[in-house]
């Protein structure tokens, strides 16, 4: 089965299903595992019960019915969904969650078979149909390859039969079903900054290792969750850069668009790069004080609505624009047997091209004049270490960061007098010459990969999500 994606400016990702014969666009969700649909429908059966799947924005809530789904050419009779009565959503549409079973609501309020997900039934009464799903979501404004997107049931998506030759990754499970994801552990140093060096970083999730974050693949995060020492790696060293709390988003760093950042995820010894147009965001309609526009980081200081002690961070939609999936039920399917393996996912990078992705970069937000020679990171030393990597420190703007440091600058420059200083300014700058990077320049041994994309917009709808 083969379901075309709309992607609607890449904020949300929809499929099409019918109950009793109603079409409703769906979003597509790996987070979460229940379906809901807000409008009426004709001739559904009802269990007497009513459920309720909490969002970090919103809530779905209302009676559980049962309607025949369809979902391209699977048929399900009886699907039991939540008929959304909360107001909080778009009458007409619904949200699929492609979640492991046990972290349904609806599964754990009817207490049997007749609660499992959509991709549970379908699994389990096409027996012969190997129980996978793929997602390849595309860019909306993707100058090299406009292409909205798939999901895929049984099969890969023709063309990318290699994902199922690509590194199993087991998923790491959690002692509360209701909390389990689609989640794997990131290598040791594999998260590679724009500088070309490992981010140091150290998790927080108990028997998953100290030095590898645990991470969950979403489809309804448009901006990946991350631990702030990630964030700050990415973004804190670029010139203008600064932590900026908009409301209905959160706290993100802002910057100039016109800097070209590349940095790197690996899993299993595998690279997955991130192309510049997915690190940044530049279609959030953001200003600077001077009514300037500025890009957004896509990857964001984990929010504390998204924050959990099972993992360490939500790579969502500007990073699975880069890796095509694969998910492998396993033995998540509800009844499966003893002999039925371990549950998996698998990631084939889209981005075979290095040249392609820098002239996408310049094509989209350099109107086609390449001027990224002219940006460099700013040197570490100026930048002041952040050694918390919790999601709750007090995140401060550049300047912010820096003002500790002015007494002593101002102090020292009193006593050295005026020639000094300017001496001293020029060995400053001297060495800052030396150290700075070029914002487009590969990390070393992570980005052999070229890469493609279109900038990934988000507005104050974060899509739905039970954390």
């Amino acid at each position: 089965m083969t379901a075309t994606l709309r992607d609607d400016g890449d904020l949300k990702y929809y499929t099409n299903i019918t109950l009793n014969d109603q079409v409703f666009p769906v979003l597509i969700d790996t987070g979460s595992s229940d379906l809901y649909v807000a409008g009426s429908i004709a001739g559904t059966g009802n269990t007497g019960k009513k459920g309720t799947v909490n969002y970090a924005i919103g809530a779905a809530s209302g009676p559980i019915l049962t309607a025949k789904m369809e979902l391209e050419e699977f048929t399900v009779m009886n699907q039991a969904f939540i008929l959304d009565e909360s107001g909080n959503n778009p009458k007409g549409e619904g949200l699929i969650g492609l979640g492991p079973n046990s972290g349904s609501q609806i599964h754990s309020t009817l207490k049997n078979a007749n609660g499992d997900t959509p991709l549970d039934r379908i699994f389990r009464q096409n027996t012969s149909t190997p129980n996978y799903l793929t997602i390849y979501l595309g860019r909306s404004d993707d100058p090299s390859d406009p292409f909205p997107g798939d999901l895929t049931i049984g099969h890969p998506i023709d063309g990318y039969g290699n994902v199922t030759s690509m590194p199993k990754l087991p998923v790491f499970e959690v002692s509360d079903g209701l909390g389990q994801h689609w989640q794997t552990l990131v290598d040791a140093d594999g998260i590679i900054g724009p500088d070309g060096n490992p981010v140091q970083v150290t998790s927080h999730v108990k028997n998953g290792g100290k030095n590898r974050l645990n991470a969950i693949f979403d489809t309804g995060f448009s901006l990946p969750q991350v631990p702030k020492a990630v964030a700050d790696a990415f973004y804190s060293r670029v010139p203008g850069a600064q932590l900026t709390n908009y409301s209905g988003l959160g706290e993100v760093y802002t910057m100039p668009c016109d800097v070209e950042l590349n940095v790197t995820f690996k899993f299993s010894n595998v690279s997955y790069p991130i192309h510049p147009l997915d690190t940044s965001l530049s279609s959030l309609g953001k200003t600077d004080a001077l009514g300037n526009p500025v890009c957004v980081g896509a990857f964001q200081p984990i929010q504390p609505g998204a924050e959990s002690s099972t993992y360490d961070m939500i790579l969502g939609m500007a990073f699975l624009r880069n890796a095509y999936m694969l998910i492998n039920y396993g033995d998540f399917v509800d009844g499966a047997s003893s002999k039925t393996a371990d549950p998996y996912i698998q990631l084939l990078p889209l981005t075979a091209d290095a040249a392609e992705k820098h002239s996408d970069f310049v094509q989209v937000r350099l109107m086609g004049v390449d001027s990224t020679s002219n940006f460099h990171l700013l040197p570490v030393s100026v930048v002041p270490p952040d050694n918390n990597n919790s999601s709750s420190d007090n995140d401060e703007s550049f300047a912010d960061k820096i003002h500790p440091y002015l007494p002593y600058i101002i102090a020292g420059s009193a006593l050295i007098g005026v020639a000094a200083l300017i001496g001293t300014a020029m060995c400053i700058a001297t060495s800052r010459r030396k150290r700075y990077r070029r914002l487009q320049d590969p990390a070393p041994g992570g980005l052999e990969y070229g890469q493609y994309g279109q900038d990934a917009p988000f507005t104050q709808y974060q899509p739905n999500r039970r954390y």
